[in-house]
């Protein structure tokens, strides 16, 4: 995350955004939209569930059966945070 001290808005861009009628200012957030989107797109990580899968039976004491309850939890949160 950047520094929360850095300033956002200088003073051009102040008062360029002040000056914006409606349309002007709709494009403008939705391009800063459109810019975190993308950013939080390529900082996001794809889970590989053969691999977790593969970790996880390698922990003593997790046999198939738990694995398996393991995995459904996992894919019920993933479920859950997809649908938000």
């Amino acid at each position: 995350m950047e520094n929360e001290n850095q300033e956002l808005v200088n003073r051009a861009l102040y008062k360029h955004i002040k000056s914006m009628n409606r349309a002007e200012m709709e494009s403008f957030v939705r391009n800063i939209f459109n810019q975190g989107y993308q950013r939080a797109e390529e900082e996001t990580h794809p889970i590989d569930y053969d691999c977790l899968r593969a970790d996880l039976s390698k922990i003593k004491g997790i046999g198939e059966s738990r694995l398996n309850e393991i995995m459904t939890v996992i894919d019920n949160h993933i479920n859950i945070n997809d649908d938000t």
